[in-house]
């Protein structure tokens, strides 16, 4: 419900003027903070308008709204567009025919039926329908129709208003491994205030049990200098951050630590130790990095890969990073993921080579080569994200305006839409390293201690997951 100032000419529709059949529409996507509005002006918190459902793992939540919001928005289309101002309701009878959740669009039309001319009332047939056309509410409402004719231009002075709570979102990440057994972490040189304070807090939480790699004095004169408790926190001297890398994924390697995590040395330094033919954390599987992202104006989880590991993927490469992303997805309780495959435009093209890729890719999992996910491509971001602007440019497909794993060309591409994500839309962003024999824990060095913390729930998850599978 984000209203900004607007100028719109008003204009009604008299009793004389309405015909039988004349007819009205509106259209509005549920979005989050439209369910949390609804709930705070009518202090309607009846679970079967706001319901905190969460999937297999915990991690997302989906808030469902019954057609009651789409129900009030019959009222604005009485009162702004058909008949318009000076239309007073008298009585309205609605039949909530199925449930509208978040991301739904919805189309309201109303449809003069009947007039009375001994009292000037109409009456309305009123429709909802989503975005698949099928019908969400329907009913009919009574009017007294305007007998004065308005029409004028109106400047509508309306707030702009936007819900968001990073913290609660923040929150419910780390409820999703609450009661899950801390994994044991080796962590790399955490020798500044985020990368060591990062660690700490997923221990505290009960997320990791950190080893905390580095030099020792360096370490402790952190946590004295920012108030750091490291109480119960084990530490493993090393000489610098090149011997940190090593020590870290030595530790891996011998099985005492089931996941990996950067600190505040650099990410070469890091994943130099971890690619090494000989001793590395290498597995069949191309490396690649993913960032899960919880976006509050968007509708739905969003992986984004890769964006920090390879560079410029070929269509080989891309296989593995997709299957990565899928399988990290089936983890965090997404069943079949809607993969998006990007580029700068929705059609193939000869001469744009992630056109050409994104086709491929496509086929690929059409025939078996790539698992678990619906794959559609190319696709532009917007068409990716937007059910509206993939109407608009005529595109018909399950994964466009519902994508929950967006595949990039290139690293900076990626990049560039992780970070703005980040620092524009708010989004709360884990980022994690897969295709090596643990989750690695990969952020950058000026991401936040809650950045790190929240990538270590997704790394707990992945470790469980490994668990389980070793047990099967």
């Amino acid at each position: 419900m984000n209203m900004s100032n607007e100028q719109r000419y008003l204009v009604n529709k008299t009793y004389d003027e309405i015909q039988v059949g004349d007819t009205s529409s509106l259209t509005r996507t549920l979005m989050p903070e439209d369910v949390k509005l609804f709930a705070v002006l009518t202090g309607d918190i009846n679970p079967s308008v706001i319901d905190e459902s969460f999937s297999e793992s915990g991690m997302f939540r989906e808030v469902i709204a019954h057609g009651m919001w789409s129900g009030s928005l019959i009222s604005t289309v009485l009162g702004t567009q058909f008949p318009g101002p000076g239309t007073i309701l008298i009585d309205q009878s609605l039949h909530f025919a199925r449930p509208v959740t978040i991301g739904d669009t919805i189309t309201i039309t109303v449809t003069a039926k009947q007039k009375f001319d001994h009292n000037h009332h109409v009456i309305l047939d009123c429709v909802c329908t989503n975005q698949e056309g099928l019908q969400v509410v329907r009913g009919t409402a009574e009017v007294l129709a305007p007998a004065e004719k308005i029409a004028h231009l109106q400047q509508v002075r309306m707030p702009s208003i936007h819900i968001d709570d990073k913290h609660e979102r923040y929150q419910n990440l780390l409820a999703s491994v609450k009661g899950l057994e801390p994994i044991p972490t080796a962590v790399a040189h955490p020798c500044d205030y985020e990368s060591l304070r990062g660690p700490v807090i997923a221990f505290q939480e009960g997320i990791i049990e950190p080893f905390l790699i580095g030099p020792e004095a360096k370490i402790r004169a952190v946590a004295e200098e920012f108030g750091i408790d490291l109480h119960g926190i084990r530490i493993v001297n090393a000489k610098h951050s090149h011997d940190a890398a090593g020590l870290a994924v030595s530790m891996v390697r011998t099985g005492d630590a089931e996941a990996l995590m950067k600190g505040s040395l650099h990410t070469d330094e890091l994943m130099s130790e971890v690619v090494l033919r000989a001793n590395g954390l290498r597995t069949a599987r191309r490396i690649s990095h993913v960032f899960v992202m919880n976006v509050p104006t968007y509708h739905r989880p969003l992986l984004i890969t890769d964006a920090a590991i390879n560079i410029r993927p070929t269509l080989e490469e891309k296989v593995d990073i997709i299957q990565n992303a899928i399988d990290l997805a089936h983890i965090l309780g997404i069943a079949e993921p809607k993969v998006a495959i990007l580029s700068a435009i929705e059609t193939v093209n000869p001469k744009i080579q992630s056109t050409l890729d994104a086709a491929a890719l496509c086929k690929m999992a059409d025939r078996g080569q790539i698992k678990g996910g619906l794959l559609d491509g190319p696709l532009a971001f917007d068409n990716a994200v937007s059910i509206v602007a993939a109407k608009t440019k005529g595109i018909k497909s399950a994964v466009a305006g519902h994508a929950e794993i967006l595949v990039v060309p290139d690293l900076e591409s990626g990049n560039m839409v992780a970070k703005q994500l980040e620092y524009l839309a708010n989004a709360l962003t884990a980022g994690i390293v897969l295709g090596t024999k643990v989750p690695i824990i990969l952020t950058s060095r000026a991401d936040t201690a809650e950045t790190r913390t929240a990538s270590c729930v997704i790394a707990a998850l992945v470790a469980h997951a490994a668990r389980k599978k070793g047990n099967v």
